[in-house]
């Protein structure tokens, strides 16, 4: 498994707080409690190009328009259980891209299934025959 500097890539990160919605009556009208992440992995110093080119597949649904990941959380009503919500996604996420995928095993369909496969195809004809027009 690749490794990263979570205390460095943590040093990278910019925050933004702003309005959130939701339960809260007056007061979820006057503070500024969802967190937005944005990080530029692209200039990191954190992360290895191996480990970019990871994150660019894995992550591309969080990739804003200028190359810097950004996500949010606005679960509480708290800006600082909803920063470290948000650092704890970001790096689930990181650890996911950075595993080792599994090679495929090539296998062949027992026998059973090739039965069942052929089968539902004589099934399939005969139910198309009974269609037909009768010859006489």
């Amino acid at each position: 498994m690749l490794s990263f500097d979570r205390a460095l890539i943590e040093r990278e990160l910019g925050f933004q707080a702003s309005l959130s919605g939701g339960p809260g009556g007056q007061h979820v009208n006057k503070t500024e409690t969802k967190v937005t992440l944005k990080w530029d992995f692209e200039s990191s110093e954190a992360i290895s190009e191996v480990h970019k080119n990871r994150v660019r597949q894995h992550l591309e649904r969080f990739i804003v328009q200028d190359d810097f990941i950004q996500m949010s959380s606005a679960e509480t009503r708290s800006q600082h259980k909803n920063k470290k919500l948000v650092i704890a996604l970001l790096m689930s996420h990181l650890e996911k891209a950075f595993q080792p995928q599994k090679k495929r095993k090539k296998s062949k369909p027992g026998k059973m299934q090739k039965l069942k496969r052929l089968q539902s195809k004589k099934k399939q004809a005969e139910k198309k025959n009974l269609r037909k027009k009768p010859d006489y």
